[in-house]
């Protein structure tokens, strides 16, 4: 049951991180010479320090203690993180800004504000979700030029989850059963 509780820490560690890395991509820029999780200038949140704990987190549930085995493993495993987090990242980006603009236009803060289309939490959306978003918030759009954005959109999801399945492929090649399972209970694998 240890086992199980350990997992679902790490799991909710690695949700907590997509979350975060959300708000700490933003914040990046001016936060290059903190310390700790919160200890750089006024508390501030240090997201290469947080990927570092996550993996040092996930070497340990994977039993990783042999330094070339993790060699091995913790580039491929970096990868799927990055490429999950990317790919789920992406996609609530636009539904992010959906919301806060009430599912059109820019708001009151206008397209480029606070929670519109371009920047946010989630940080930028692709080229591909920003031609979409223009295009519906136009009133003059062709539905022709809707359904093109709409494609490329759905075209580019498909290639970054593609990727994502290759990464994920990679990964699975260098691990135990064991770890595969580990890191499937952790939510990093499917």
């Amino acid at each position: 049951m240890g086992k199980l509780i350990r997992s679902s820490v790490a799991a909710g560690f690695v949700l907590f991180l997509c979350l975060a890395s959300g708000v700490a991509m933003a914040q990046e820029e001016g936060q290059r010479g903190q310390r700790g999780l919160r200890g750089g200038p006024g508390g501030q949140f240090d997201p290469q320090q947080m990927r570092e704990r996550m993996m040092e987190s996930m070497r340990e549930q994977l039993g990783a203690t042999d330094e070339a085995e993790w060699n091995v493993i913790q580039p491929l495993l970096s990868s799927v993180v990055e490429k999950r987090f990317e790919t789920q990242r992406n996609r609530m980006r636009m539904g992010a800004g959906m919301f806060a603009r009430g599912g059109r236009g820019g708001g009151p803060a206008g397209p480029g504000g606070p929670g519109g289309p371009r920047g946010g939490f989630f940080g930028e959306p692709s080229a591909e979700q920003t031609a979409l978003g223009n295009l519906l918030e136009s009133p003059n759009a062709k539905s022709s030029d809707i359904k093109s954005a709409l494609k490329n959109l759905r075209d580019a999801r498909k290639k970054q989850e593609a990727e994502l399945e290759k990464a994920c492929e990679d990964l699975k090649k260098v691990l135990s059963v064991k770890q595969e399972a580990q890191l499937v209970l952790m939510g990093v694998l499917d």
